[in-house]
């Protein structure tokens, strides 16, 4: 005896003997009588791995996953807990012969791997939760590359710089990584605003007050005495710097995102506080008129402190510095970047000769494995 069944909600069925057929609609499909049991769990007739078929256009996909995913991950340090607002995106390359990722999967293996981590690490590093994520994604779902995006915001404290008063700060952690065959390649990246002085307005402010001062009977010399012991005048803007640091495949590189938070905020004209005295106001804003800065010199300078601040990175490390300022004299903002292998910068900054090409992030991402 066989019996024909439909998927949906059993609304057709074809019970066939060799005496009498009962037929209610059309049968989809038949199966065995004897295979209907336990088929309640797993792949069965009745719950077909529909992702697992053929697709219709055998055409491979690029990246097929899920976005938005959001966790909150508690983390224990030191006997204070500390809180992580996290999301994620996960993706598979998926092969020509595969009609679906298994979608279902990748919140198993978020929800699985979360904990894993929390629990067996001293610290949170966004790309290492990253790694393992894209590594067992790779795994369960079959696939020949997985990747995985991290981003975690949380608070740390820090003293303001003349009070000490203790006031908190929201910082961003990126975590990338790409498991394929050939290993994992991973990505460890920070965000931080911070605050700027314009060079060229204070040039010109200089200016007109050099003019004035020698107008009203003051030497040279004591105009240089004078802007050397009272900053000049220029508009500001608020920053924001983003640094990321691409890790080859293995590659033991540990780096503490402290240390990269400290080059993105020592980049820019002055750190900024969300709570200050006013001992502390006049400070920053003294020290941010004593270092005036373009975007072009963040980001150079966020490119110097790689170079000369983390000898221990290879030349295959990839280095990627970006600083946004927004305006207040203008209505739009302006953006700089720079981005490239360790070893390109390393040779530019030796010999003054430019490269001919720089290494874009999803270059140095989608080399893994390739």
């Amino acid at each position: 005896m066989w019996i024909n069944v439909a998927h949906r909600g059993l609304r057709r069925i074809d019970i066939v003997s060799d005496s009498t057929r009962i037929r209610l609609r059309q049968p989809l499909f038949a199966v065995p009588v004897g295979t209907l049991e336990g088929m309640s769990q797993g792949v069965t007739a009745l719950n077909p791995d529909v992702q697992a078929q053929l697709p219709a256009l055998r055409v491979s996909l690029s990246r097929v996953g899920v976005t938005e995913i959001e966790k909150i991950v508690r983390f224990s340090q030191g006997g204070t807990e500390q809180l992580f607002s996290a999301r994620l995106q996960c993706f598979v390359d998926l092969g020509r012969d595969q009609k679906g990722a298994h979608m279902s999967r990748f919140e198993e293996v978020v929800n699985e791997v979360i904990g894993e981590v929390v629990l067996g690490e001293s610290t949170f590093k966004a790309e290492w939760l990253a790694q393992r994520i894209a590594e067992l994604v790779r795994e369960r779902q079959g696939a020949a590359r997985a990747e995985v995006i991290v981003s975690a915001r949380y608070p740390e404290h820090k003293a303001a710089p003349v009070s000490g008063i203790r006031t908190q700060e929201i910082y961003t952690l990126y975590g990338s990584a790409i498991a394929s065959q050939a290993g994992t390649r991973r990505m460890v990246g920070v965000a931080a605003q911070g605050m700027t002085a314009c060079p060229c307005a204070q040039q010109l402010v200089m200016g007109s007050s050099r003019e004035r001062l020698l107008a009203d009977g003051f030497s040279e010399d004591e105009v240089e005495r004078i802007f050397e012991h009272v900053p000049v005048a220029t508009h500001n803007q608020r920053g924001l710097g983003t640094l990321h640091i691409g890790v080859p495949e293995n590659a033991d590189t540990e780096l503490d995102a402290r240390t990269l938070l400290d080059i993105v905020e020592g980049s820019m004209s002055s750190e900024i506080y969300e709570l200050m005295k006013r001992s502390d106001e006049a400070a920053v804003v003294e020290k941010a008129h004593r270092r005036p800065r373009f975007v072009e010199d963040c980001v150079r300078e966020m490119i110097g402190a790689v170079v000369a601040g983390l000898p221990q990175l290879s030349g295959e490390h990839f280095v990627s510095a970006r600083q946004e300022n927004l305006e207040t004299i203008h209505q739009h903002n302006v953006v700089c970047e720079r981005f490239g292998m360790l070893d390109e910068l390393r040779h530019e900054l030796a010999t003054g000769e430019h490269a001919g090409h720089q290494t874009t992030m999803r270059e140095w991402l989608d080399a893994s494995g390739r």
